[in-house]
């Protein structure tokens, strides 16, 4: 019986774990980490016979046939740069998952931000135009949920596999090739993990490289520059129009009178989306052009677009109360989604800022801050630094008051002194000081939004 080793046990890993183990293998998963989320997931796994090590390492000498790596491990970690040098197939759990379904197309979704709504506005149109086509990734059900879904039923059907893939995702994944390709935008971020913009960039390039068809946001500068000459045959979008677009014209996605238009053909009012900004027309223009290379005709695109709930953590609208909104960004985790949130409230905000602090350039969020921020409440790890870096470029309307439990309130008290039209929570920081993800973040801060208003 052949033994593969599972390193990370969360939504991916056990997802991978119990693939592998159907398919006939002997499983073994580690995680260092012993928590109690953790512990929780063990005993169904131990159950389905897969052996569980918490608060171990993997090591290398143990000799499996194949390591799967969860997204969240380095993948340069000295554990597996040694597996590699003994000649151990060592993949990312997207990786297997491709193996699994690659004989279904896939909608491949990359970017620094933009990922999620583009991907769950994709799988909308898809799913309104009759086509099953899941949301996985980093979004939904992990890659591997739905190959074992699959496995333990092979008449499932499946028309397409709408993936959100991040930069951890494709550094592990060197053969996944998606039909269609989506880069939504390109800026500074998870550069503790991939050192270089550069090495971000390449990254997030290759998963390009290897799709058959590609679609790029013309709006973003970075990509503007860089990726025409590299993918000429490439679809390309903008939201200023027919004139702004790159390529070949006939083949873009853009605004035209409140219209989003795909070669000369009116798909569907703009203000058919129900969500604000010009980042969410972006979105959907990139949805849109995916749709269109699927085959999926206008009616149902336009349907699909017009009953699109939005996505949960960001820029989700809470509540109103007494006027005033409370909306959960807590998926913005990095300088330029948080300043995308900013731009998308109206002023004055309520600003809840912080966490756990990556490397990137704040130059244009705390410009945001200047224009939008009535004043700025800051939680987490961040919190000092966020605070000096604030009055640096003289913002003071800065208080610290250290955890969501307390923000909520504090906040209450100001927005009616200082007239706000939002309580915004973007905090421009990881989540993982204080939670387990941006999504028990956003959880939280709802459930404390609720509680607040009785």
């Amino acid at each position: 019986m052949p033994k593969a080793h599972i390193i990370g046990l969360g939504k991916s890993g056990n997802a991978a774990a119990r693939l592998l183990k159907v398919q006939g293998w002997e499983v073994t998963v580690s995680d260092r980490n012993t928590s109690e989320s953790l512990q929780r997931q063990c005993q169904p796994l131990i159950d389905e016979g897969i052996a569980v090590k918490l608060g171990e390492s993997f090591d290398p000498h143990s000799a499996p046939d194949l390591v799967v790596v969860s997204p969240g491990v380095p993948w340069d970690l000295p554990v597996l740069e040694a597996a590699r040098s003994l000649g151990i197939e060592t993949v990312g759990e997207m990786e297997l998952a491709w193996r699994n379904l690659r004989d279904v197309p896939w909608v491949g979704i990359t970017g620094t931000n933009g990922k999620t709504t583009t991907t769950a506005l994709t799988a909308q149109i898809f799913e309104v135009a009759g086509l099953k086509a899941p949301a996985c990734g980093n979004i939904g059900n992990a890659a591997c949920e739905l190959a074992l879904q699959r496995q333990q039923n092979p008449s499932m059907a499946l028309d397409w596999v709408i993936a959100e893939i991040s930069s951890f995702q494709i550094e592990s994944s060197t053969q996944l090739a998606p039909k269609i390709g989506l880069w939504t935008t390109f800026t500074p971020d998870h550069l503790n993990r991939h050192y270089t913009l550069e090495n971000y960039y390449e990254i997030k390039a290759s998963l390009m490289d290897r799709s058959e068809v590609q679609i790029f946001n013309g709006d973003d500068p970075y990509l503007r520059r860089t990726a025409g000459d590299r993918w000429p045959d490439a679809r390309w979008t903008s939201v200023k129009g027919y004139g702004d677009l790159l390529g070949d014209r006939t083949r873009g996605v853009y605004i035209e009178e409140d219209w989003v238009m795909y070669d000369g053909e009116a798909i569907a009012p703009v203000d058919s989306l129900k969500m604000v900004g010009d980042h969410n027309r972006q979105n959907l223009l990139m949805a849109v052009a995916a749709a269109k290379l699927a085959g999926i005709d206008k009616d149902a695109i336009a349907k699909g677009i017009a009953t699109f709930p939005g996505v949960p953590h960001r820029l989700e609208e809470v509540s109103t109360w007494m006027g005033i909104r409370w909306i959960n960004d807590s998926k913005a985790t990095n300088y330029d989604a948080a300043e995308v949130g900013l731009a998308a409230v109206e002023a004055p905000v309520i600003l809840i800022a912080g966490g756990e602090a990556k490397a990137g350039d704040d130059t244009r969020w705390i410009e945001a801050i200047h224009q939008k921020a009535a004043t700025v409440l800051l939680i987490g790890s961040a919190a000092e630094p966020f605070a000096r870096r604030l009055k640096e470029s003289q913002y003071h309307n800065i208080e610290i008051v250290e955890t969501l439990e307390n923000a909520i309130p504090r906040a209450a008290e100001l927005a009616s002194q200082l007239k706000a039209k939002a309580v915004l929570l973007s905090p421009a920081c990881a989540s993982f000081d204080q939670y387990r993800s941006f999504e028990h973040r956003g959880d939280r801060f709802r459930e404390l939004c609720l509680e607040l208003m009785g």
